[in-house]
């Protein structure tokens, strides 16, 4: 864990701004995504009809955009996406995790990002742990993710951990389920409501 004291605050539309600005230091993060890969389209909102940021911002708008933003003082320098199925439909080996799912869940853990000067200090760690304090806030329940298994001894780009590790899931009270694709895993938790 990072010993520098951090803040967790819900994404909403006061803290997107901060969110915002974090995406854009990083080009938009991953080619542009603007952390929008795994949303789907809406009522009011149909994902190629926008830019990534203004997509993303419409959805934070309407109240289906969920992430535990990390803060150092007034800026995001990390931030853990989560979220319903429902709103997350768009998952990394979908037909693989959705032939072996006996009981849907109603949370899911979908993307990390760290600021390029914060990385290495823990603070994807208290983003995750952000993220389940603000699922027990909203009554908690099951929880599922699809963190990478890392092959011991090779390096590994951080644009393919964009979930994160096992290890890192693990620790923070996850249990691996089963592996789904290359190197993806399914791991779960329950989250007492608050």
């Amino acid at each position: 864990m990072s010993d520098t004291a951090h803040v967790i605050k819900p994404l909403t539309p006061e803290t997107f701004p901060a969110w915002l600005a974090l995406a854009e230091k990083h080009n938009g993060v991953w080619g542009g995504c603007f952390c929008s890969y795994f949303h789907g389209d809406t009522a009011g909102t149909v994902k190629d009809e926008y830019d990534r940021a203004t997509f993303k911002r419409r959805l934070v708008d309407e109240g289906v955009a969920h992430a535990a933003l990390v803060f150092d003082g007034d800026d995001a320098i990390a931030w853990c996406q989560f979220g319903s199925p429902a709103e997350l439909p768009n998952i990394y080996h979908r037909k693989q995790y959705d032939a072996g799912e006996s009981s849907p869940v109603p949370w899911r853990i979908t993307c990390f990002f760290v600021d390029r000067d914060h990385r290495r200090s823990g603070v994807a760690r208290e983003a995750l742990d952000g993220a389940l304090g603000l699922i027990a806030q909203a009554g908690g329940g099951e929880v599922v993710s699809f963190p990478n298994e890392l092959e011991p001894g090779k390096r590994t780009s951080s644009s393919f951990l964009h979930n994160g590790t096992r290890a890192m899931f693990e620790k923070a009270g996850f249990t691996f389920e089963r592996h789904i694709g290359k190197s993806k895993t399914v791991m779960r938790i329950t989250v007492p409501a608050a």
